[in-house]
């Protein structure tokens, strides 16, 4: 996140930003003035091996994705937010490599990506374009070459886009699991906006890395329990540049929503050809109990909508241990079982 938060067209949260003051110049990490914040013991474990990190080329572009797990086992690519990274899935997918191969990817213009120069289709940021960069990595990181085909979990702007790749290639899947990503009944409204109307500046440089952790907040804002879990998702949102002066600065493009629309949400979610299930935070600003009856009614009753209690959107930094038991338990499921018809 930067001092002018780059806000996609994300349905329903121009009007849920109505709810916070986003003045504020400092974030909840200001209080630990650089300092790694305490962590519990199976955090520290879980991080201390480090993934496998690669790279694959689509459209020009070099696409960073990590690993953990055996190769020899069924595939799972985990994808970040808005603005995010890997990094925000890794403490999660360590437990989900006991029984996966699970991958955790940065979209380009975000993370450990490149940036594309371009815009519109063959150059430039677009849905079918991360679609495509999902799919890359699958087949990069072998999960294709496997009788069983790979799972797809996207948390909140990554969801949209995994609904989009369930819908175009999800006869090559083995289904999708869309994190807190609302699809907003019409009286909600979608909030979608002109994209043409974000208009992107550079990035602030801070003079030094305590400056630049102490300005990171959560889009949409909200207070996050787990110091630990901000303070390691704002670290590897930070890059040390030398230009155009020396300090850090944020990884993700600015320019991304320059010219750029989701689209139709709620066609995308009834577009998708596999297996779908849905988790929404309890707490959730952007995904409140009315729209994920919404969606389980779009999916004609036929998909688990699944509450993850005491999480906000952030699921993954509110309870993330919860939301774990619920990957794993949802994916034992669909083991040994068939999905309903829809």
């Amino acid at each position: 996140m930067s001092d002018a938060p780059i806000l996609p067209p994300v349905p329903g949260l121009q009007t849920e930003r109505l709810m916070f003051d986003l003045s504020s110049n400092q974030g909840q990490l200001a209080v630990l003035a650089g300092d790694p914040a305490p962590a519990p013991r199976w955090f520290t474990d879980i991080t201390g091996t480090p993934p496998q990190s690669r790279f694959v080329t689509v459209a020009g572009a070099r696409i960073h994705y990590l690993r953990w797990g055996d190769a020899a086992r069924p595939g799972i690519l985990l994808v970040h937010g808005n603005a995010a990274h890997a990094y925000w899935w890794s403490f999660i997918a360590p437990f989900l490599a006991r029984d996966y191969h699970v991958a955790a990817m940065d979209l380009s213009g975000m993370g450990d990506s490149d940036w594309r120069p371009g815009v519109g289709e063959a150059s430039g940021y677009s849905m079918a374009q991360f679609a495509r960069e999902q799919m890359a990595v699958c087949e990069d990181a072998g999960m294709f070459a496997l009788a069983q085909p790979p799972v797809i979990v996207g948390h909140s702007f990554g969801g949209f886009v995994t609904m989009l790749t369930g819908g175009l290639y999800g006869e090559r899947l083995k289904g999708i699991v869309i994190v807190d990503s609302p699809v907003n009944p019409p009286v909600r409204g979608s909030g979608s906006g002109d994209p043409a109307a974000h208009v992107p500046r550079p990035h602030n440089i801070y003079p030094s890395l305590a400056a630049a952790l102490a300005r990171f907040r959560l889009m949409p804002p909200q207070y996050c329990d787990n110091l630990y879990l901000l303070d390691w998702v704002a670290r590897h949102s930070l890059k040390e540049v030398t230009q155009p002066a020396p300090g850090f600065t944020w990884k993700f493009d600015p320019a991304i929503w320059r010219h750029f629309s989701i689209g139709d949400t709620e066609a995308l979610l009834k577009s998708t050809r596999c297996r779908i299930a849905v988790f929404r935070g309890e707490n959730s600003v952007l995904m409140p109990p009315q729209v994920g009856s919404y969606i389980y009614n779009l999916l004609g009753r036929a998909a688990p909508v699944i509450e993850i209690p005491q999480a906000q959107h952030h699921v993954m930094l509110d309870q993330p241990l919860a939301l774990v038991a619920a990957l794993r338990a949802l994916l034992a499921d669909w083991e040994h079982s068939t999905p309903a018809p829809r």
